[in-house]
């Protein structure tokens, strides 16, 4: 055995006493590992029928097993020792963990039982476990281990999981907007926005910040600077945004909870695409100080997760923490949150004019509730299509307005689809945006009376996610099918859920969104859990 010293930086934790021979036989181990040499790898480990090694994926019993694995292994560790802890169980029985980092700084653990025998120490049994991949860059712009960790061990969402959108103020860290040369001008935040201080105090930690659409002005998903997060359930497919990254990092299981923002569908259309549940929040429930905004008549704070469960405990644990805080701004105090008063709201139409999908009786439960929808079929009355175009004019004219300048100040920093849309929006004039807002307070108090206590029933997106080679003239003309759905709960200032009904070869074949009265937003996903 060749004794092999750690590096002066890498931290020791044994206690006093610590038996002679045991460190020198770690670090001759931990050499033999990183050079793949099997003659003293084999002699590190005990021989015999009960020894063990194991790693994330697979477990090997036997010393000759675990020989024959190790000689057909061809990916070497690349990873350094940062810390070893020694705990002696018996004089002749002792556990060493140790803390290991790759080049990039992601981290892993490595954990051996030593025995020694008549002439030295071996082990008996070592887990591994790898450091991480490298970030997935498309998906992620900074991610940690958690990157901000819960406030409290025992709140509503303890142990879940958050993937925030890189629009919010996270305590630390810059907000990057889905555009590089924005996060390199950025200063660290000095706080985080209200919604990730609530999922905090809440108990649910903070993976990571993730992806989004350049400046948020998009619904694709799509980010010719920073990449294509992936569809979770249909790779060839665009995942949706501009909530993209928080959708699929919770489509695929790397969180619990994907945070975003919903201007005019970037939370409801990612969650189609992917199978998620998805809430657009009603228009100033849910504060968006420290939010980086689009356009702030109908910015809206919004999450997405794979159950409804657990989009009913976040929809409770940030809604409550903002009326505790006193920062409910226009909507109105809820008043059918409880379970029981759901009944309340058991009305559903749908608009002819909207295209209304035709739900299939599974996806409601009952033969009886599909009937109920049709038989409740109402006209909208109103012109959706000038309110549509209302819409897309005073967005334009406020996204301009946020980020004109920035914009004028950086040409090329935004990608062709995006720069033609500010470039459009450029164009809009404030007389323009003045008429076209007289418009939809109009179109705001004619929908909200309409809908009144019942609950609004329609496809949350156009069609399936278009394909990733689909050329921009698809992908625009899917975008406006789907934004003349998606905008009227944005327009009329109420929250929306979007519901997955089923998947057919991978990808999702059915959303449909809800939207219900102003505030009603905790009774609004509890009727989305009873109708799925």
């Amino acid at each position: 055995m060749t004794a092999t010293a750690p590096a002066p930086e890498v931290l020791v934790d044994a206690p006093a006493g610590t038996p002679s021979g045991l460190l020198d036989a770690f670090w001759d181990y931990d050499d033999a590992l990183l050079s793949n040499d099997v003659a003293r790898l084999d002699d590190a480990f005990a021989r015999g029928d009960d020894t063990i090694r194991g790693d994330g994926t697979t477990t090997v019993v036997g010393w000759e097993a675990i020989s024959r694995f190790r000689a057909a292994r061809t990916d070497l560790p690349k990873r350094r020792v940062t810390a070893v802890h020694v705990r002696v169980l018996a004089d002749t029985v002792a556990v060493v963990v140790a803390d290991v980092a790759s080049g990039t700084g992601s981290l892993g653990l490595q954990t051996q039982v030593w025995q020694r025998d008549s002439d030295r120490w071996r082990v008996v049994v070592a887990h591994v476990t790898a450091p991480e991949k490298p970030l997935d860059s498309a998906t992620w712009r900074v991610v940690g281990a958690p990157l901000v960790p819960a406030t409290a061990d025992d709140g509503p969402l303890a142990g879940e999981t958050v993937a925030v959108k890189d629009l919010f103020a996270v305590r630390g860290q810059v907000i990057g907007g889905g555009v590089p040369e924005y996060a390199d001008a950025g200063e660290p935040q000095a706080d985080h926005a209200p919604a990730v201080d609530a999922l905090l105090a809440a108990g649910a930690a903070v993976t990571g910040i993730s992806r989004t659409d350049q400046l948020a002005y998009s619904i694709s998903g799509q980010n010719s600077r920073t990449g294509t997060p992936r569809n979770a359930v249909d790779a060839d497919r665009i995942p949706g945004g501009s909530s993209s990254g928080s959708a699929s990092a919770t489509a695929r299981g790397w969180t619990s909870i994907g945070l975003g923002t919903d201007t005019a569908g970037s939370i409801r259309v990612p969650s189609a695409y992917q199978g998620l549940w998805g809430l657009r929040t009603t228009h100033g429930l849910v504060s968006t100080t420290g939010v980086l905004p689009l356009a702030q008549s109908f910015d809206t704070v919004g999450w997405m997760t794979r159950d409804p469960d657990l989009l009913v405990r976040v929809t409770d644990a940030v809604v409550l923490a903002g009326a505790r805080a006193g920062i409910v701004t226009t909507a109105r105090s809820e008043t059918r949150s409880d379970p029981a008063a759901v009944s309340t709201a058991r009305a559903f139409v749908t608009a002819p004019a909207l295209t209304a999908l035709a739900v299939p009786s599974s996806a409601v439960g009952t033969d009886r509730a599909a009937a109920a929808l049709d038989a409740a079929r109402e006209p909208l009355p109103g012109d959706l299509g000038a309110w549509f175009a209302a819409f897309r004019t005073v967005q334009a004219h406020e996204a301009w307005q946020n980020h004109g300048d920035w914009i004028t100040a950086h040409p090329g920093a935004l990608g062709a689809d995006v720069a033609g849309r500010f470039a459009d929006a450029a164009r809009v004039t404030d007389a323009d945006a003045e008429a076209a807002r007289a418009v939809l307070d109009t179109a705001r108090a004619v929908v909200r009376d309409w809908i009144g206590d019942r609950v609004l029933v329609l496809p949350t997106v156009a069609d399936r996610a278009p394909g990733l080679g689909a050329d921009a003239a698809t992908v625009d003309a899917h975008r406006a099918a789907t934004l003349r759905l998606t905008s009227l709960a944005s327009f009329a200032g109420l929250p929306a859920v979007a519901v997955p009904i089923g998947r057919s070869t991978g990808a999702p074949w059915g959303s449909v969104c809800l939207v219900g009265a102003a505030g009603t937003d905790r009774a609004l996903v509890r009727t989305a859990r009873a109708l799925a």
